[in-house]
């Protein structure tokens, strides 16, 4: 009987071992599986500051036209203002003038209200130098070679306007905030006398502006 009862507690006793022995450990998160790096893209060419890759501070505008007005406010032709690399080429095409040298600077107000063109303002002049190409402390960023008017009352003169540009943001840009004006006076500018070379009344004005 004793041997029966031995016999069967050992029974029982492998049978607990060997279901001890079937059981699996449960796998864990990270077996198997190689860690996930977060990948930036990074657009080529564009900044990373926010600023949508256009430059701040100056823009240029190589070519733009100026429609003169006379004192009666009719149409007096135009000029022409291309960005060189000296300066302002200021190509004429005007009418209706009297014959003879006439005096033509850029002044400081981009306004042309006839008959006098007063609302024009004085000389371009941001440097404060004195009047004149001949000055000795001249000249004027706006003072130009006087022009000749043909018999017939045109002009097709070429000239160089060395200290003014078209680049917006510069001190010395004819497309300052409000605009400038290129004014045609009835007399030559002596090259020399403040305030503007005793060239005469103004009689044709055209608004300078990139609008």
């Amino acid at each position: 009987m004793k041997s029966w009862l031995t016999l069967m507690l050992l029974s029982l006793l492998l049978l607990l071992a060997a279901c001890g022995d079937d059981t699996a450990e449960p796998p864990t998160e990270t077996d198997g599986a190689e860690p996930q790096e977060e990948e930036v893209e990074e657009q080529e060419g564009e900044p990373q500051d926010g600023s949508g890759g256009e430059a701040s501070g100056t823009s240029e505008v190589q070519l733009l036209t100026v429609e003169f007005l006379n004192a009666d406010g009719d149409a007096a032709g135009t000029a022409e203002l291309t960005e060189e690399d000296n300066g302002v080429m200021v190509t004429l095409n005007v009418e209706g003038l009297e014959a003879g040298m006439h005096g033509i600077h850029f002044h400081e107000q981009g306004m042309c209200e006839a008959p006098d063109f007063e609302s024009a303002g004085g000389h371009f002049n941001p440097a404060g130098m004195s009047h004149g190409i001949d000055s000795e402390n001249g000249p004027h960023a706006g003072d130009l070679p006087n022009i000749e008017v043909a018999d017939d009352g045109t002009s097709t003169d070429e000239l160089t306007a060395e200290n003014v540009t078209l680049q917006v943001g510069e001190d010395h840009s004819l497309l300052k905030e409000g605009g400038t004006a290129l004014v045609i006076h009835a007399s030559e500018d002596d090259g020399q006398t403040d305030p503007s070379g005793d060239s005469g009344e103004r009689v044709a004005c055209g608004v300078v502006t990139a609008e």
